[in-house]
């Protein structure tokens, strides 16, 4: 690669024109090829003045798939600021960080958006965490309030926290949610206006990163309004259909970045109507998709394999209200691709890339009449620049050739959350983000996704980062050592495998490994093989050879 990198960029003063227009031999940069987007100027635009400063049609905002029970575009205004209200008048104010614990409900835009207007700072959790993993990011992140379902209240006994129960029904007892009832029946006339600037924190998403430990991303006011603007808005633009009047199926969780930028902002900017799944199952999606006449459907690869095959399984159903789906977290496998053409024909079937450090911005794919790229994660969206890197010699490379994705815009992360070093090794200078994803542009501008260098385990869409699985298990007293890494899977896409080195004379069990480490963790994160192993092979540094145990003992094709 070194050496076909170096002949291409000595022939680049020779031949400028071989070169597309969206690349720049002399920096190595590629630029989007669609025109850029303006952004706000004003220092002291925060994100949700911004989202409800654009007009539009919409009727309903909100609806709950189960119940039917709905939120207007006119009443979800007025709930925020009820909100905004009720938090600033139980001391909720700029800087206070607010936990919201809640599988997807169409109250938790509602929540997040009332906490962000009163300049306070949001993180977000699965709720199926367990007690462990809710102290460690509530004393990180310093949570001084909690919104989560009756269910895992216990979970916050002794952290000192206050802790709002959340109702799972809009027809909820006032008196049974005395708490959540108050904050909500504030006058909205007197929600405070504070003056928040586009570079303070509005939220702290926890990502695995490029390896290591999970960290706390930090997302400014300017990050999100980047991706309302170049994300949402911007794909939007690209098809000639009144934006209201689609019709959005909400699977992919909320607490993620991807169901975060999507659901709970960008599409209530566009008067569109988001239909809430509390919890995806492939038999309820089609109930759902068939009943409220679903558009848009956004799914991670588990899901869009599980309602295929529900499909397959069903007659007569065809999901003719359906015109786009869109994956994301993680690549489809070209047979997924297939499969879905196959039996959606009629669907434009579309992947996108991004990060929670880059505000879920980079990629969305676009494919019209005389271009389908399904294979690809799309084209650079507006304002946002890429380098490809030769993991050899650092240099930029040109189409065709793969190397380390680096990514330059207005959406990438303020830093980590009491992370400088951490910071430093993944932002590098310039600003730029290296992903740790090994990736390359074709001539016409598409991104390829590849392999990827990072320790980052996505499982159904899920980020583990194997770091804090192992600094669970090596506590276990019969460990000695321990290292967790991936296996592929055609459900989930991969799942954590733990590589384990017994204390002498130990007799553990794999089984016994998994029940241990399942009562630690959210199940999405739980170990779903264990091998055990004489020693874990290290570099000279120490650093855990990850990919040296795949190749050893064939994890990777488990």
């Amino acid at each position: 690669m070194e050496m076909k990198s170096r002949e291409l960029f000595n022939s680049m003063s020779r031949n400028q024109s071989q070169y597309p227009s969206f690349f720049s031999p002399e920096t190595g940069v590629y630029t989007s090829k669609h025109p850029p987007r303006d952004l706000p100027e004003n220092p002291f635009q925060d994100l949700v003045s911004f989202l409800f400063s654009h007009g539009h049609q919409g009727v309903t905002a909100l609806v709950d798939s189960v119940s039917g029970f709905s939120i207007s575009y006119r009443k979800l205004r007025d709930m925020v600021e009820s909100m905004a209200s009720g938090l600033d008048h139980i001391g909720i104010s700029s800087g206070h960080v607010v936990l919201i614990l809640l599988p997807n409900t169409i109250l938790f835009p509602v929540i997040l958006l009332g906490v962000m207007s009163v300049g306070a700072i949001v993180t977000t959790m699965n709720p199926l965490s367990k007690p462990g993993e809710i102290k460690k990011q509530t004393s990180i992140s310093k949570v001084g309030l909690v919104f989560t379902f009756s269910e895992n209240v216990g979970k916050f006994d002794g952290l000192g926290v206050r802790v709002v129960t959340v109702p799972e029904r809009l027809d909820f007892d006032a008196a049974q949610f005395s708490g959540f009832s108050q904050l909500l029946s504030r006058d909205p006339k007197q929600a405070p206006k504070p003056l928040i600037r586009q570079t303070d924190a509005a939220a702290i998403l926890f990502s695995s990163g490029t390896s290591g430990l999970s960290k706390g991303v930090v997302i400014t006011h300017a990050n999100f309004i980047a991706m309302v603007e170049l994300f949402v808005r911007f794909e939007a633009s690209q098809y000639h259909t009144e934006s209201w009047k689609n019709v959005y199926l909400a699977a992919v969780p909320m607490f993620h970045v991807y169901g975060l930028s999507l659901f709970t902002m960008g599409l209530l900017s566009l008067g569109s109507t988001v239909v809430v799944m509390r919890r995806f199952t492939a038999e309820e999606a089609l109930r759902v998709i068939d009943g409220y006449k679903v558009t848009h459907f956004p799914v991670v690869p588990p899901m869009l394999a599980a309602l295929l095959k529900r499909v397959k399984d069903s007659s007569g159903c065809d999901l003719r209200s359906l015109t786009q789906v869109s994956c994301g977290a993680a690549p489809l496998s070209e047979k997924l691709i297939q499969d879905f053409l196959e039996v959606f024909p009629h669907v434009d079937l579309i992947q996108g890339y991004g990060m929670t450090e880059s505000t879920a911005v980079a990629t969305r794919g676009f494919n019209t009449a005389d271009c389908k790229q399904y294979t690809s994660v799309g084209l650079l969206a507006p304002n946002m620049e890429a380098k490809i890197i030769d993991l050899k010699t650092g240099s930029a490379l040109p189409s065709g050739i793969m190397g380390e994705l680096w990514l330059r815009g207005p959406a990438i992360m303020k830093g980590y959350l009491n992370g400088e070093e951490a910071a430093s090794s993944t932002i590098a200078d310039g600003g730029w983000l290296r992903t740790g994803d090994i990736a390359h542009f074709d001539q016409d501008g598409y991104l390829y996704v590849l392999d990827r260098l990072k320790d980052t385990i996505k499982y159904k869409g899920y980020q583990i980062a194997p770091a804090d699985l192992e600094a669970l298990l090596i506590h276990h007293p019969e460990i000695l050592d321990v290292a967790v890494t991936f296996a592929a899977d055609e459900e989930a896409g991969e799942i954590p495998v733990a590589f384990v080195v017994r204390r002498p004379g130990s007799v553990l069990s794999s089984s016994e490994v998994i029940e241990y480490i399942s009562q630690l963790v959210a199940p999405c994160k739980k170990v779903r093989k264990v091998v055990f192993v004489n020693s874990i092979p290290k570099s000279a540094a120490g650093k855990v050879l990850r990919r040296l145990l795949r190749d050893n003992h064939g994890a990777s094709k488990l």
